[in-house]
């Protein structure tokens, strides 16, 4: 590490250098046309370059051990033959500058589950983490957090896994069929070709982890259920691993109906996003009321996802953070109208 000294003795530029193993790995990190470089480089306004046996990163103190940090685990993760998108290196950068970049590669070890098609399902987030650490050690399982963060999909994983493991007997996936913009009965068909489309995203899961025909079989066993959540009336849900989908859509009536329909052996997950509640604005979202009233029920665990958690693409974050600051403008501005 070296430092070059500005006219008054104080330390200006901070040299740190990482290590490469070889060239090709280099090429693998900065990416096509040095994409990746880009990203590193602007996030941490460092600047970095190739020697013959290591990268060098140039730049005040604080910021270019944050980016070596962040090279380090890249290179790390690259030799453990995992892929390096942009989406990775920004929370990378994140969690380095948050003084946890030992965590990057703490993920690289967790596998959730595998895919129909053996894929290997990791937490690719600290929050993912969080969520599949609470669904393991708890009965309920609120996941709050935007698009994109996994809520579902890990869910039906771990739902796939505990049915897999003899853990419990069905497994049982709802959301409220909520209009959003379009009218069910403009949608053709009978009342369940009506609400498929609502369910789809349940579907494109059990398909992931299943296949086709496993999922076919066990839907015709009575094995899997994919329903409206008004379907879920009047039952006494025992031995089945129950997620809720979508529940910011539901009423408090709804919500406190379902909760009472899970028996012994259950375990209940309930995902949402109580940014996007498409109910009728003299309608309290069922979620919103239950995240209050039993936030401090023992046994009951609430997770909160943020734009930090998105696997989609990296646009999908940016957009949630614009969203995220126009709502803020919008509250400030109705404050200001109010005093």
């Amino acid at each position: 590490m070296d430092n070059e000294l500005n006219l008054n003795g104080e330390n200006a530029v901070n040299t740190q250098s990482v290590a490469i193993e070889s060239v090709d790995e280099v090429t693998k990190l900065f990416g096509v046309f040095d994409e990746n470089l880009e990203i590193i480089e602007a996030e941490t306004g460092t600047h970095i370059s190739v020697s013959s046996d290591s990268i060098d990163i140039k730049g005040d103190e604080k910021d270019a051990f944050v980016a070596s940090q962040v090279i380090d685990k890249l290179l790390y993760m690259l030799r453990r033959g995992e892929n390096i998108d942009r989406g990775r290196i920004r929370y990378a950068i994140d969690l380095a500058k948050e003084g946890q970049a030992e965590l990057i590669c703490e993920l690289l070890d967790d596998v959730v589950a595998f895919t129909n098609r053996g894929r290997q399902i990791k937490c690719k987030t600290v929050g993912q983490k969080r969520y599949i650490n609470a669904l393991k050690h708890n009965s309920l399982v609120f996941a709050v957090g935007p698009a994109g963060t996994g809520k579902t999909y890990l869910a039906v994983a771990m739902a796939v896994l505990a049915f897999k493991n003899k853990e419990v007997e069905k497994i049982i996936l709802t959301r409220p069929a909520v209009e959003a913009g379009e009218k069910l009965g403009f949608l053709p068909g009978d009342l369940q070709n009506k609400v498929d489309p609502y369910l789809r995203p349940l579907y494109d899961a059990l398909y992931d982890f299943l296949g086709a025909e496993t999922f076919k079989s066990l839907t015709e066993r009575g094995v899997i259920e994919v329903a409206p959540l008004a379907y879920m009336r009047g039952r006494t849900l025992s031995d089945a691993y129950i997620i809720l989908d979508e529940a910011q859509n539901c009423t408090t009536e709804q919500m406190k109906m379902f909760l009472t329909r899970f028996g012994e052996g259950s375990r209940v997950v309930v995902t949402g996003d109580i940014t996007q509640i498409d109910l009728p604005r003299d309608k309290r979202s069922g979620l919103v009321h239950a995240l209050d009233v039993l936030k401090d029920v023992e046994g009951i665990k609430q997770i909160y996802l943020s734009h930090k958690d998105v696997v989609r693409h990296e646009l999908v974050q940016r957009i949630i953070r614009a969203y995220e600051k126009a709502e803020k403008k919008h509250c400030i501005a109705k404050e200001k109208e109010q005093d």
